[in-house]
């Protein structure tokens, strides 16, 4: 299953108005990343970087002047996510510009049925909270120290670290797989379907606790129940 763990900058908070000049995202393929990755920076055309905008991500409007247009990036974009789940922190937020930039090239949206939204993961897994990314990643003793500002192949990596960890997937699924095989489980708060382990943990039983073992079983003799599961 593959899935893509992407997040925007913008020129300012207003979908209708402001416009996309970066995107980052990751490719996870049953919740392991792949290594390709996706990164852009975008020019706005004629919209300017809001003051707030920028205190947040600190790009420019003299960085994003030679920058290619979204229409110049659509198809390489859209290549990038084909057939993958699109999963962001606060997806309203972005999926609202993503929308809005292929509305504008006359392209149909993203289905909601195709998005993840991450926020929502974490307010019913935590729902006390705080669940915003930088929270989240001390809940889960991942080290953001190197994120001074935002940055959405940053945040995108950050946010990957964090889904693997809120749906379990480092975790052992409860299957009987043989060697090679793959399990799959049903992880019914996050909503999506877990890869189990890729291959089993090595025997942590030493020869000398099995022999032991072993002895044991004689001397209680046939009424021992390990004697029925040799």
């Amino acid at each position: 299953m593959r899935e893509i763990i992407f997040d925007t900058e913008t020129t300012g908070l207003d979908s209708r108005e402001d416009r996309i000049i970066e995107i980052g995202g990751i490719e996870l393929d049953n919740h392991f990343p792949t290594g390709r990755t996706l990164h852009l920076y975008i020019n706005p055309a004629d919209r300017k970087v809001h003051p707030d905008a920028l205190a947040v991500h600190g790009i420019t409007d003299e960085f994003l002047k030679d920058k290619p247009a979204f229409a110049d990036v659509a198809e390489e974009i859209l290549n990038f996510f084909e057939g993958a789940k699109w999963i962001a922190h606060n997806a309203t937020f972005d999926m609202g510009f993503v929308n809005a930039e292929l509305g504008r090239l006359g392209l149909p949206p993203i289905a909601p049925s195709e998005v993840i939204d991450t926020l929502s993961l974490a307010r019913r897994k935590h729902p006390m909270g705080p669940n915003s990314l930088d929270a989240l990643c001390r809940r889960y003793g991942i080290d953001n120290s190197h994120r001074a500002k935002h940055g959405a192949l940053l945040d995108s990596e950050l946010l990957a670290e964090v889904y693997i960890e809120m749906i379990g997937g480092r975790q052992a699924a409860l299957g009987l797989a043989g060697p090679g095989q793959t399990t799959v489980e049903e992880n019914e708060a996050a909503g999506v379907i877990v890869a189990g382990r890729p291959k089993p943990l090595a025997d942590r039983v030493t020869e000398t606790e099995r022999q032991a073992h072993d002895a044991m079983v004689a001397k209680i003799g046939g009424k021992a129940l390990w004697s029925r599961y040799q």
